[in-house]
């Protein structure tokens, strides 16, 4: 594949490095990304592909931008109030990164929809804040045999984890075998959540994202990564495949 000169410069300090070089450049261009929620996760890991030279890259979401959202929600600014998030989310890609294809799906991932957004990308990313979406969203990437990178927060701490199934790995459902009853775990708005959090772990997703594209480093699949923000911890736990797990095993 052949940069024109403006990619060359935009993307220099890629290069430079030897685990990346022109040949791992190439295939972040040749790469398609989806992104199911574009909120406090979704904002920086867009942002992220977006500079990284990423060649395609999906957003999916239904919501209009509040002003609540702005705490943490670093892709937007005060004139996008009530807008769709995709397409605040697509202007900010776009001003960064005007190489690159966005396409925007301002609408709610569903039964009836999932498998059709994730058939024309590569690696799909959850930073959705429900279960029901979540449990949707990993089941639909085993039968697509898609890589899942997954990230989560809630106050004061964020988890992460690459799930690739049909390559040998645990699923979403070997992690979590069935959402948690209604009311158990809060959601963001009810518990809170600090904002830098969400940029930490929206970033860590987006380097995930970036090593798996180029085939680069150590894959997070077959481990949880567990940041606790108040104690500036990290921990990684060891992920198993679930040979009873009723959707990879």
């Amino acid at each position: 594949m052949r940069f024109t000169e403006d990619e060359i410069q935009r993307y220099a300090r890629h290069i430079l490095l030897r685990e990346v070089g022109g040949i791992g450049q190439a295939a972040l261009k040749a790469a398609k990304v989806l992104i199911v929620g574009a909120g406090g996760l979704g904002s920086p890991l867009a942002l992220y592909l977006a500079a990284a030279g990423v060649g395609r890259i999906g957003l999916v979401d239904a919501d209009r931008l509040e002003v609540s959202n702005l705490q943490r929600q670093i892709a937007f600014g005060m004139d996008d109030l009530g807008q769709p998030k995709v397409h605040g989310t697509a202007a900010a890609m776009a001003r960064i990164n005007p190489l690159i294809r966005i396409d925007q799906h301002d609408t709610r991932l569903d039964a009836g929809n999932v498998a059709t957004l994730i058939t024309d990308y590569d690696i799909i990313c959850d930073g959705t804040d429900n279960f029901t979406t979540r449990f949707l969203l990993a089941d639909a990437c085993v039968a697509a045999s898609r890589t899942l990178v997954s990230a989560a927060v809630l106050r004061f701490e964020g988890q992460l984890s690459t799930f690739k199934p049909h390559l040998g790995g645990p699923c979403y459902r070997c992690l979590y075998p069935a959402p948690p009853p209604d009311g158990l775990v809060p959601s963001c708005s009810e518990a809170g959540v600090l904002g830098a959090v969400t940029g930490v772990m929206g970033t860590l997703q987006a380097s995930e994202v970036l090593k798996e594209i180029m085939g680069i480093g150590t894959s997070l699949s077959g481990w949880l990564l567990i940041w606790d923000a108040l104690e500036t911890n990290f921990r990684k736990i060891r992920l198993r495949k679930d040979p009873a797990c009723p959707v990879c095993g």
